[in-house]
């Protein structure tokens, strides 16, 4: 149900109904909260791991790899990725210009080296061609991001880090249910990570997964979550300095229901998509690409202008609508913590990105309120 805020007028002889349409919310239907329930009431001593090991078996099924970690966030993913590959002091990862900083952050917990790389200007992920132009001797990883759930160009990422013995970590925490020729988006590269933090398609919350096809990088990153001790080996022995970025059984719960139904969720990103795409079919816009070789899950709806907005202003009008929009990431290199780098395509394009609201009941008639919107803006604007 869409929430609503009342407006009485002064004189008191009217209200005035106004949609609140917010930018994101889960779908919780009655699975979920008997799921989590039965974990709140069942899920102790022996069963405290029951629907944690569901939902990576579920998981790791539907996107086809052989194995998955829960963690408590996307962000804990990366880092155990990053360790369990060896990253050290001085190496270097090639990353997109492009995504939140929490992708890129964890490389600075190693006191190891972002390097951004500019994107495409049509998926706005990762450039492979720039890559090539990043790698030095001391570059130990690609992090490919897969932005709204728009694909990277994994053939050509896989080709070059097969060339110079790179890993590749795919961060699909926005674009779980995107395929690329077939195969789920963060099933493709050495190691894959993904988020359900509560505006994802998939939510526990918060909360995210690490999954890979490489038996010896899942034993490490397993015993790296359990605080260093090897699963199975003598109790409180730890080998190794570890972390613990585990996920609770009730998390995994709501995550469990969440990804049986993960069809359906993705089925109705797709169709809120493709209203919007409709329904703006008239606007000076571009929004997010579907290659035929690829199928994307449209996690955000996003515009991009033709010509150069003031987002803040086009946000204030928005919300005087009770509609929630939000901007398109900054370029990570402009942030204040990093040094600037002259990626031209993604500074060229931040300015001019919105996403827009697709939470999963969102009606036909709020996305045509939130197109009229946009229509409104360009007209005033005189874009």
């Amino acid at each position: 149900m869409r929430e609503k805020n009342k407006e009485s007028i002064i004189n008191g002889s009217k209200i005035i109904d106004k949609m609140k349409i917010p930018m994101s919310k889960p779908s919780i239907t009655e699975k979920e909260i008997s799921y989590v329930d039965d974990a709140m009431r069942n899920g102790w001593g022996e069963k405290c791991y029951d629907y944690i090991k569901k939902f990576e078996d579920k998981f790791k099924e539907y996107i086809d790899c052989k194995f998955s970690l829960a963690t408590s966030s996307c962000t804990g993913a990366i880092n155990l990725a990053l360790a369990t590959i060896g990253l050290k002091p001085g190496d270097e990862v090639i990353v997109s210009e492009m995504s939140w900083i929490t992708a890129v952050s964890p490389i600075t917990y190693f006191y190891a080296k972002p390097i951004f790389v500019d994107i495409l200007p049509d998926t706005w992920c990762i450039d492979p061609k720039k890559i090539e132009e990043a790698i030095t001797s001391k570059t130990k990883a690609i992090l490919v991001t897969h932005l709204y759930g728009n694909l990277a160009e994994m053939d050509e990422i896989m080709e070059i880090a097969k060339k110079h013995n790179l890993y590749v970590i795919e961060d699909a925490a926005e674009a779980l249910g995107s395929s690329y020729k077939g195969k789920k988006a963060g099933s493709i590269g050495n190691i894959g990570v993904f988020s359900f933090h509560g505006a994802k398609t998939c939510t526990t919350g918060e909360g995210g997964m690490l999954v890979t096809n490489d038996k010896e990088l899942f034993k490490k990153a397993q015993t790296l979550n359990n605080g260093g001790r090897e699963v199975g080996g003598e109790m409180f022995y730890a080998k190794l300095l570890g972390y613990k970025y585990k996920m609770s059984n009730f998390q995994a719960a709501l995550g469990l229901a969440q990804i049986e139904r993960i069809e359906e969720l993705v089925k109705k990103k797709r169709q809120i998509f493709y209203e919007y795409k409709k329904q703006s079919s008239d606007l000076p816009i571009s929004m997010n690409p579907e290659p035929s070789y690829t199928k994307n899950s449209f996690w955000l709806p996003t515009v991009i202008f033709n010509h150069m907005v003031d987002r803040n202003k086009l946000i204030s009008f928005f919300k005087e609508k009770n509609i929630d929009i939000r901007p398109f990431f900054y370029p990570t290199s402009s942030l204040p913590m990093f040094e600037k780098v002259d990626n031209k395509v993604a500074y060229g394009i931040y300015k001019r990105g919105i996403n827009l609201p697709s939470y999963h009941d969102i009606t036909d008639e709020e996305i045509k309120f939130v197109c009229d919107g946009l229509r409104e803006f360009i007209k005033e604007d005189g874009i």
